[in-house]
């Protein structure tokens, strides 16, 4: 790539030299940081301007604050991901818009603001937050506006090649995803043996089985456990070495490790009691997003009250279990229970649901077969996230070498 003629010290260790014809200012010499307002007052749910934030629309209004173009910076919450909008707006009381200076190019100036090593500036361990002082006083290069101008065509250029690759190939992605989802669903409902008879299960979403497998309600087989929730205010329920889970610490894959142990003393005085290795945990609760989630569990550990534990048996292969709980997940919301705000399913309910139990041997088959068609697949969404790592890595790096004047376009 082609270079600056002459360069000249910034000053600034992270920036290093820039072409001897730039400067380097402040943000606050480019735009000028305005707070967001509370949106109550003027939301509207069919509103005709967006109601925005660091994380994006979340709702509509019937007024705005800022005609565009602006970027958007986190006050609270989402400091690390500036936005830019193009449009008319309303910003929420978490971010901070800015009123970006004649003098500025807007599209470099988000260029220059995607730059800012938020992990120096922010404070606050809970809530991460940035002020607008310390927002101000960030040291960015300002080249001519017209060179601005140029860098911003440049970089919108290239960063839009840059995602249409990263979009394709996070798509592939999404299809091998669902591909895995289809060999599940086909191996524990069908079977491996593709010449097998088949008969009505009774069942109507489970439709046509093989004509030898048996529907059974899961209590007929196997038991089921909760757990509880220590006192939180009791440090002595607490950094034990016992292993607690939580609904949030179930991915639909093995269980390996976990985040937060206990005592025998939390065992001794609250609901959670111990679950045997490969037991299949059920997420009962825990909104949308959550509720149905599983994960075979690989060492003993205790949950909270949100898991429900399948105990394994001698009858049932945990692997081929756990598939067909996978399979499962979206009939979990059939008749689901609302006592909560977010849907929920009980541990009753869960017992008197009709499972699928093929011969021991197909069982092994099954999970075989699964197991080796997934790891095909699993190889290739490794390699594309791989991939797509390298390549948002490029887009960082080209951005940044692009706005101090490194590279020359």
């Amino acid at each position: 790539m082609t270079r600056y003629d002459k360069y000249k010290p910034s000053g600034i260790e992270w920036i290093g030299d820039i072409p001897e014809h730039w400067e380097v200012k402040r943000l606050k010499r480019f735009a000028k940081i305005c707070n967001g307002q509370d949106h109550k007052s003027v939301y509207e749910l069919d509103g005709e301007y967006p109601i925005m934030g660091s994380g994006g629309e979340f709702g509509r209004a019937n007024s705005f604050l800022h005609p565009g173009p602006s970027v958007l910076l986190g006050r609270k919450g989402t400091v690390d991901k500036p936005r830019y909008v193009d449009f008319p707006f309303w910003s929420v009381d978490t971010a901070y818009f800015t009123d970006i200076y004649e003098i500025t190019n807007p599209r470099f100036f988000y260029y220059l603001c995607t730059t800012i090593n938020f992990e120096l500036y922010k404070y606050g361990s809970a809530v991460p937050s940035m002020s607008q002082e310390v927002l101000n006083q960030i040291e960015f290069t300002s080249p001519p506006t017209s060179e601005q101008t140029a860098i911003a065509t440049y970089l919108d250029r290239k960063t839009a090649e840059i995602d249409r690759i990263i979009a394709y190939k996070q798509k592939l992605i999404v299809l091998y995803e669902e591909e895995k989802q289809t060999i599940i669903n086909q191996a524990v409902t069908r079977g491996v043996d593709k010449t097998v008879k088949l008969k009505p299960s009774g069942v109507e979403w489970l439709g046509d089985i093989p004509e030898h497998w048996e529907v059974k309600k899961l209590k007929w087989l196997h038991g089921t456990m909760s757990g509880g929730t220590p006192k939180t205010s009791d440090s002595n329920y607490y950094e034990g070495d016992i292993p607690w889970l939580r609904s949030l610490d179930l991915n639909n894959g093995d269980v390996t490790d976990c985040e937060i142990r206990i005592t025998q003393k939390a065992i001794a005085e609250s609901a959670t009691k111990i679950v045997p290795l490969n037991s299949v945990l059920l997420a009962m609760y825990g909104g949308a997003g959550t509720i149905g989630k599983s994960g075979l569990l690989k060492f003993e550990a205790t949950i909270n009250q949100a898991i429900c534990a399948i105990i394994p048996n001698e009858q049932t292969l945990p692997e081929y279990l756990h598939y067909f709980v996978i399979f499962y997940r979206p009939y979990w919301m059939i008749g689901a229970e609302g006592t909560r705000r977010d849907p929920n399913i009980s541990q009753d309910d869960i017992k008197n649901r009709e499972f699928l139990f093929p011969p021991s041997k197909e069982q092994l088959d099954i999970v075989s077969y699964i197991e080796k068609e997934c790891s095909r697949l699993d190889t290739l969404i490794v390699k594309y996230k791989k991939q797509i790592a390298l390549f948002q890595e490029y887009r960082t790096t080209l951005i940044s070498e692009v706005v101090t004047g490194k590279v020359k376009v």
